[in-house]
């Protein structure tokens, strides 16, 4: 292919290539799931948040602040705010070293909309029953650990529509383990 046939369009960063033969027009994407993410210092002591590893989800958050509140929940700072392009979500999760701790993330998923500004703060419920913890000596995260990652995904724009009937399927309204144990 001679550089006659490759166009690239700046402006959407897809190139496109042109098969003399059939008239056909491909185009492959250069930059594939890549999106720039916005993120501003809200404290000095902010660490900006990476990929732990090479193909990672989710970018590691870090705890800058930590504040209990009223419900015994903590509250963690990382000093961060987004700016997620529209139509993609933020989505903050429990790190996989949440395992060794006493808490679980208290929404189990934090949503991050595209218009949302402020700083990113992971809630953790502490774990017990019967308002008593399962150990004797809690773990926690500490100020300067790994707290959590920020997923962020495309997300469709849903048009709604109400209807009377919606469409058979195999599984019907069958839920809450009717597929089996």
């Amino acid at each position: 292919m001679n550089m006659k046939d490759k166009v690239t369009n700046p402006s959407t960063n897809i190139l496109f290539l042109f098969n003399k033969h059939s008239f056909r027009l491909k185009f492959i994407n250069l930059f594939m799931n890549k999106i720039d993410l916005k993120i501003k210092k809200l404290a000095t002591n902010a660490v900006m948040p990476k990929y732990a590893k090479p193909g990672d989800a989710g970018l590691d958050l870090t705890a800058v602040s930590k504040i209990a509140d009223q419900f015994g929940n903590l509250s963690y700072g990382t000093g961060l705010a987004v700016e997620i392009p529209e139509g993609y979500v933020g989505l903050l999760f429990p790190r996989s070293s949440n395992s060794k701790k006493d808490l679980i993330l208290s929404n189990c998923v934090g949503v991050i909309d595209s218009g949302y500004r402020g700083e990113l703060i992971v809630k953790y419920k502490k774990v017990k029953v019967d308002n008593i913890f399962f150990s004797d000596n809690p773990s926690y995260y500490d100020i300067g650990e790994r707290v959590a990652q920020l997923v962020i995904m495309e997300i469709p724009n849903v048009t709604i529509i109400e209807t009377d009937e919606l469409s058979d399927s195999e599984r019907g309204d069958g839920g809450f383990g009717s597929t089996g144990q």
